[in-house]
């Protein structure tokens, strides 16, 4: 009972509250008033919030799936090549992790910048005529933020999957070897269906990572250039402290809660079907 009571007090009653406060028209100081749905149906008519939404499913891209295909590569070579100080290269390759993320956005914008060490690096390779201002590029703007996650995701990954694959008993890559199969059937038939428990974990991590991601956008680009690279939680708090719009970041929060809920559990229906085969 005391759990359930620190529960509802810390998350339940914000939520519900938050809920409440979607439907009215409310500036944070004086008296709201009631709206209705009209915080929601402005999403879905404002162009803007709508784009925001699309960049945060552009982004699960680059924290999600980019992270769990090179993480597999290289959990893969890791656990087959048994290479030795594997305990060094699990933390090497887990480091991102442990940085504060406002120290890596404040660290990779440095990166991003016109004289920041990208433009560097391309000068000296006679890659010149491609550096460029890359968080101020409209086009390049939201895949160097989405680089970013994942580059930071990566690690976290890696680690899971090779946990699975660890425990993976010798004697299943023996018998697909009796039967001619090379590295790569090996993976396929073996590999990859022994860890799809830790691909449903990783995925519903890092999905929910670049559906809520806020420090990193506000540090790197703070939505810009123009709102090309804006998501939902930088919207929540832009209309709530910004514009002192409380009931419309109001309701883009309950809407995005109930799309991470929405995807995690689709993620993790298809991961427990397969798992159940």
């Amino acid at each position: 009972m005391p759990g359930f009571a620190v529960y509802a007090a810390f998350l339940l009653y914000p939520l519900l509250r938050s809920v409440q406060l979607s439907f009215y028209d409310w500036d944070g100081l004086t008296l709201g008033k009631w709206a209705g749905f009209a915080n929601y149906q402005e999403i879905i008519s404002d162009a803007g919030l709508r784009s925001a939404f699309g960049h945060a499913l552009v982004l699960m891209l680059f924290f999600a799936v980019i992270p769990v295909c090179v993480g597999l590569l290289l959990a893969s070579i890791l656990n087959r090549a048994k290479v030795r100080g594997l305990p060094f290269f699990r933390t090497v390759v887990f480091l991102p992790q442990v940085i504060a993320m406002v120290v890596v956005a404040v660290a990779w914008r440095r990166m991003y910048a016109p004289d920041g060490t990208i433009n560097d690096l391309l000068h000296a390779i006679g890659l010149g005529s491609v550096a460029r201002g890359w968080l101020g590029d409209y086009a390049l703007a939201l895949p160097a933020v989405g680089f970013i996650g994942s580059w930071f995701e990566t690690g976290l990954v890696t680690v899971l999957l090779l946990a699975g694959m660890s425990r993976i008993s010798g004697s299943l890559y023996e018998a697909a070897r009796l039967d001619g199969a090379g590295p790569v059937q090996e993976f396929f038939a073996v590999t990859l269906p022994s860890v799809r428990g830790e691909i449903a974990v990783a995925l519903t991590l890092t999905v929910i990572a670049a559906l809520r991601t806020f420090d990193l956008v506000y540090v790197t680009t703070s939505g810009g250039p123009g709102n090309s690279t804006s998501v939902p939680s930088y919207e929540v708090y832009h209309r709530a402290f910004e514009l002192g719009r409380v009931g419309s970041a109001a309701a883009i929060g309950v809407t995005l809660t109930v799309l991470i809920l929405l995807i995690s559990l689709v993620i993790n229906k298809i991961g427990d079907r397969e798992g159940s085969r």
